[in-house]
């Protein structure tokens, strides 16, 4: 059996199966280079504030967070789960950050990131590197921003990230995540056994720890713990999810690009709107300061 076989198998058993559980940097080995866009390789589920396709809200997603964080030619930037380097390789030619290190678990992404940043020509101001957001491979008071794009739900912790985070930044660094968390809680009843069912799979499907599993107030809270101040977790989630499902069903080329494990079963809930698709998920854009 050859490599792509032995992967699609894999998928296939983690979407229909409960016993389907891969850890983050198996899920994303096992995706390769499968990803949203047509033009790069993100894998963000984009900003549709004004976005009119996948490529253009990818790109506005990674905008937004490096907008929201003030980043310019002063600052040293550390990106952890960076994908596939696309919103590195913007920012460095749209913000142009004084250097940007990006920290990853998953080889693959490392590999190729680093080949892509290179035929870009921006070596000598991207450093992609294998290492984890909870343990990073970084000196003490190193960058002046940290961003964590659509990722920060797999850390394990995600109050180990924010420690490592703090620890890194500088006396008055940034801290800006685009992210993934629980919804406020639905009515009792059937709707709220719906929500808690549908959040229990996504973070079994998607390695989220039992320690994520943050509603926003909670979620707040982690940050200041952690030593943050200027704490702000702004809802976005309007501009988030119901672009992406709409896009889902409107562009056949954007849906074929789905594994097909994950194809199969979304294909029903294209018949449902995003309001019940995603009542479970709260997507938000958390920022935050180092004291200094």
């Amino acid at each position: 059996m050859d490599e792509a076989s032995k992967h699609g198998g894999g998928l296939l058993l983690w979407a229909w199966t409960p016993f389907g559980r891969l850890g983050v940097s198996d899920l994303y080995g096992r995706l390769s280079t499968r990803a949203f866009t047509e033009r790069g390789l993100y894998l963000n589920l984009g900003y549709w504030k004004s976005a009119r396709n996948i490529d253009e809200a990818c790109e506005a997603l990674a905008s937004l967070v490096a907008e929201t964080a003030a980043m310019g030619p002063d600052d040293e930037v550390v990106d952890v789960g960076f994908g596939f380097a696309d919103q590195d390789m913007l920012w460095a030619e749209r913000f142009a950050p004084r250097h940007i290190t990006g920290l990853n678990v998953t080889p693959i992404q490392v590999r190729i990131g680093n080949e892509r940043v290179r035929r870009r020509g921006l070596t000598e101001r991207i450093t992609l590197r294998q290492g984890s957001a909870t343990e990073m491979p970084l000196p003490d008071a190193c960058c002046d921003v940290v961003t964590a794009v659509e990722c920060a739900f797999h850390f394990d912790t995600r109050e180990a990230f924010l420690a490592e985070a703090f620890r890194v930044l500088r006396p008055g660094g940034r801290l800006v995540l685009a992210d993934i968390i629980r919804a406020a809680p639905a009515p009792a009843g059937l709707r709220g056994r719906l929500q808690d069912f549908t959040w229990s799979q996504f973070a079994q499907k998607f390695a989220v720890p039992p320690a994520n599993a943050d509603r926003r107030e909670a979620y707040a809270a982690k940050f200041a713990a952690a030593g943050f101040e200027a704490v702000e977790v702004r809802p976005i989630g309007d501009q988030v999810f119901p672009g992406w499902h709409r896009a889902l069903a409107e562009d056949p080329a954007l849906f074929r690009r789905l594994p097909l494990a994950g194809r199969l079963p979304y294909r029903a809930l294209l018949r449902l709107d995003a309001s019940t698709v995603y009542a479970a998920l709260d997507y938000v854009l958390a920022a935050a300061r180092k004291p200094g």
